[in-house]
């Protein structure tokens, strides 16, 4: 992924509000779904400027595109990204550097006009899941994470043998997967509570949040073809903020022998906005093992990756409780982290995916699993944050947290920022826990 004039730091546009924005400045320029709020509208393809969007169905019938690119914006002038994503990288690209063109402060007046007349403030606006979602996958990468559950569960031996040289995975439930702001109900299930010998039904008592970041396919894969790691980003369009909240109590219990069910089926929370891999190109970092750990097989290993594979995404979470919540309170945060600690690549996770013969489709969800940094404050779920629920976390203003109560909002943002590059953000992932 090489840079380019779209990564411009000192580019600015004519629509004021998107210069200097925390997220959305015209560096980014993200995809969503959307619509403005009321019962007689139609969802469709929208894209992040400032504090506006761009109606993607206004602006493919403003003529102003034209070729590739207009063909990309009729795509994705509906109610789900599919078609859009299937066209593949070059479509993608035609899109967004247009809408860059279209942006920008030297653009003729006559464009800014037509432009002007397709955005709709981010405020009156409501999202939908960008695409329809065939496969989720959620991974689990982060070897901080890994051992810090694993000293939890099996103190003499935490980290286990297959995690150093596969991505591991599980596959989710497509069905649950929500976009940010949706609430959902604590889940019931069986579990085996501390020193019982018979198990008992009922609501969740540890549930969880675990800081994620989702993956998007865009162009798939045929039966039985696996995608070879040099070709696997061809194969993403972009990321999302994800959070695979989970019901601990349930999830340990019946994860004997087989992966999670009822622990991660109930619901997963994305945020609306996927912003493109390639305006996160300038935040690109090498991708090195220690020299004590095992080396990627021959198919999880390339010069590319090792050169330019790990994506530096900054990560917070955010615990907003109810009553700070109608005290008008801010919430706090209780993890600081960045992608860039992740043990495997999203490349990476794609080819494994795949080597087997797996179909990736278009639209498809990938979750990179929990992503935790090496130290407690960078913790990405809060079973390791309080040692198993054994040493609760203090919010602002005194209330403790073992695990998350009912009234509890978990919020997860995400940016990316380094000297000599304009920051971009992904927004935020918001997810409120109703009793059972």
């Amino acid at each position: 992924m090489t840079l380019n004039h779209t990564h411009n730091p000192a580019a600015t546009s004519w629509l004021a509000a998107a210069n200097g924005h925390v997220d959305f400045p015209l560096q980014n320029l993200p995809i969503a779904v959307f619509k403005r709020r009321g019962p007689h509208e139609l969802f469709r393809g929208g894209v992040a400027i400032g504090d506006q969007v761009i109606d993607l169905a206004g602006l493919r019938a403003a003529g102003v595109l034209n070729g590739l690119a207009q063909q990309a914006c009729s795509a994705a002038a509906h109610d789900a990204l599919n078609d859009f994503l299937a066209l593949g990288p070059a479509a993608w690209q035609a899109l967004r550097h247009s809408v860059f063109a279209l942006l920008q402060d030297d653009a003729p007046e006559h464009v800014q006009a037509a432009v002007r007349s397709c955005l709709v403030p981010q405020v009156e606006v409501e999202f939908t899941v960008p695409t329809r979602i065939g496969g989720y996958t959620d991974f689990y990468t982060s070897i901080h994470h890994a051992r810090n559950v694993g000293q939890i569960a099996r103190p003499d031996d935490p980290l286990t043998a297959n995690f150093q040289w596969l991505p591991i995975a599980y596959h989710g439930r497509a069905s649950s997967v929500v976009v940010s702001g949706t609430a959902f109900k604590r889940p019931m299930g069986q579990a085996l509570p501390p020193g019982a010998k018979v198990p008992v039904v009922g609501p969740c008592a540890r549930l969880d949040y675990e800081l994620e970041l989702g993956v998007f396919i865009g162009t798939g894969n045929k039966q039985g073809e696996p995608i070879p790691l040099a070709r696997a980003e061809d194969h993403i369009f972009g990321m999302c903020l994800l959070n695979d909240w989970s019901a601990r109590d349930i999830q340990f219990w019946e994860m004997a022998p087989l992966g999670p069910f009822l622990g991660k089926n109930f619901c997963t929370s994305i945020s609306p906005w996927i912003v493109g891999m390639e305006a996160m190109a300038p935040f690109r970092l090498p991708f090195a093992r220690p020299a004590e750990d095992p080396q990627p097989l021959a198919y999880l290993d390339d010069a590319a990756n090792r050169a330019q594979g790990v994506l530096d995404i900054r990560l917070d979470v955010v615990i907003e409780s109810a009553l700070r919540r109608a005290n008008g309170e801010p919430g706090t945060r209780v993890s600081h982290t960045s992608f860039r600690h992740q043990y495997w690549t999203v490349a990476q996770m794609v080819t494994q995916h795949t080597v087997g013969g797996c179909n990736l489709q278009s639209g498809d969800l990938l979750g990179t699993g929990t992503i935790s940094g090496p130290t407690p404050a960078e913790a990405g779920a809060i079973i390791e944050q309080t040692r198993g629920g054994k040493e609760p976390l203090t919010l602002d203003g005194g209330e403790q947290r073992a695990f998350l109560h009912d009234g509890d909002a978990v919020i997860l943002r995400g940016w990316c920022e380094k000297p000599g590059a304009a920051r971009i953000g992904f927004g935020e992932c918001r997810g409120v826990v109703l009793p059972a």
